[in-house]
């Protein structure tokens, strides 16, 4: 009989309020909650199990439609599928065909997201960030990252590959990445375009690995107490942290990053803490005599926990050691001086200065490799070096930084480098 499965009316499921399942036959449901919304369910039983689809809210899912949807489901199980099952991977389906309308920056941004907490530094996300908005966007960014072939690779590639060497090659290997994870998430099929050992290698010219280091522009040694001279006439924060940079030869975002908890002016002594490090170990820096009175001169006027604050109270930024450099530069060339530039003529940079101490340490000093090495807190890749050096070496590394803020309060006329002899440095 018809009313034995059409048990419902349109009015009825209006009027209805009372909590619980309504059957309307066949499988077809409606439910109340206690708070008074209604849908539809369609409840069956295969293998012994029972299951309950839901059909949709009934202000959208009129009576008509949810019986119809019910009787679709009936014919899945005629048929000797399961509905559940059957409703999942059409949800899948879709999702999928969804995930892979994803656009190549929708992708980049994800990956980003996801790499993040394990990069070292938020600069290192920035330039992910802006190297892929910069060229990659542009010409594949929108489209599906499905869609990535070599051609549109090659488009982005081809224009800097030869020109902007280590830039180009960093932005493959990106690109590479993003396609990798997208492939990962199913957003893709097939190969990496991206990918250069025995895809992109036969279609771009083979370029020295050596031709693409750039290393950072670094003053001559000679020259470092002529800067030193300079820099002292500048104020603000940031030549004061530019100075003990060069005196600690010490990385810049350590500088900029150091907090007063982490000296010990009694000691003579610098803790970095392993989370602030590049190779994630705790470094020790004994401080000559001359970072010792800069810190000094700082503490008195010191009421922050940074060193060396910025002007909104946190860190300076890198940018604000290379705009102290660059006045440098332009006020010496512009008072007829050579500026403070590197054999190439480029403008020196903050990290510059690791190499320029590097230099003078290796020319003119008698202090084992392992001792200046450690002073740069370097990784040491021989092992056997790398057990001898496990103890701090500080003792002479104490003797190597002092020796070194002597030779940089020294201007190049006076700067005559007197080798150390092997009894001081043992």
């Amino acid at each position: 009989m018809a009313n034995a499965t059409n048990r419902l009316t349109p009015l009825k499921v209006k009027s209805t309020s009372k909590p619980g399942y309504l059957s309307d036959g066949l499988g077809l449901y409606l439910q109340v909650t206690g708070r008074g919304t209604k849908s539809w369910a369609f409840r069956y039983e295969r293998q012994g199990k029972r299951r309950e689809l839901g059909l949709g809210p009934c202000h959208t899912i009129s009576l008509a439609d949810a019986r119809q949807k019910a009787a679709d489901l009936r014919r899945h199980l005629i048929d000797g599928k399961d509905p559940y099952t059957a409703k999942r991977g059409a949800e899948l389906a879709d999702k999928l065909v969804a995930a892979k309308a994803l656009t190549f920056d929708q992708c980049a941004e994800q990956y980003i997201a996801a790499k993040r907490p394990g990069w070292k530094n938020e600069k290192h996300a920035d330039q992910w960030t802006s190297t892929l908005a910069g060229y990659a966007s542009p010409v594949f960014g929108k489209l599906a990252v499905a869609d990535v072939d070599t051609g549109l690779v090659m488009r982005v590639l081809e224009p800097i590959w030869a020109t902007k060497q280590e830039t180009a090659s960093r932005l493959r290997g990106r690109i590479e990445a993003v396609l990798d994870w997208a492939s990962s998430k199913s957003y893709r099929t097939g190969e990496n375009p991206a990918r250069l050992k025995g895809h992109l290698d036969n279609l771009l010219a083979k370029i020295n690995k050596a031709d693409r280091v750039r290393h950072h522009p670094a003053l001559e040694y000679k020259r470092v107490g002529d800067f030193m001279a300079a820099l002292r006439l500048q104020a603000g924060s940031a030549a004061k942290a530019l100075e003990l940079a060069v005196l600690t030869a010490c990385r810049s975002g350590e500088v900029r990053g150091a907090t007063w908890n982490e000296i010990d002016l009694d000691a003579a002594l610098w803790v970095i803490p392993a989370s602030r490090m590049k190779l994630k170990k705790e470094h020790y820096v004994p401080l000559p005599g001359a970072a010792l009175a800069l810190l000094r001169t700082i503490k008195e006027s010191s009421s922050n926990t940074l060193i060396f604050p910025g002007v909104r109270e946190g860190q300076l930024s890198d940018m604000t050691l290379t705009q102290i450099i660059r006045r440098m530069d332009a006020a010496s060339v512009e008072s007829g001086g050579a500026g403070w530039r590197d054999g190439k003529g480029e403008v020196i940079t903050a990290h510059g200065f690791r190499s320029t101490f590097r230099d003078w340490a290796g020319e003119t000093s008698s202090y084992p490799r392992e001792v200046i090495e450690h002073a740069l807190a370097h990784g040491l890749k021989d092992k056997a070096e790398a057990a001898y050096a496990r103890g701090s070496l500080l003792d002479k590394r104490r003797k190597l930084m002092q020796s070194w803020a002597d030779h940089c309060a020294a201007p190049q006329a006076a700067a005559t480098v007197i080798p150390i002899n092997r009894e001081a440095a043992a």
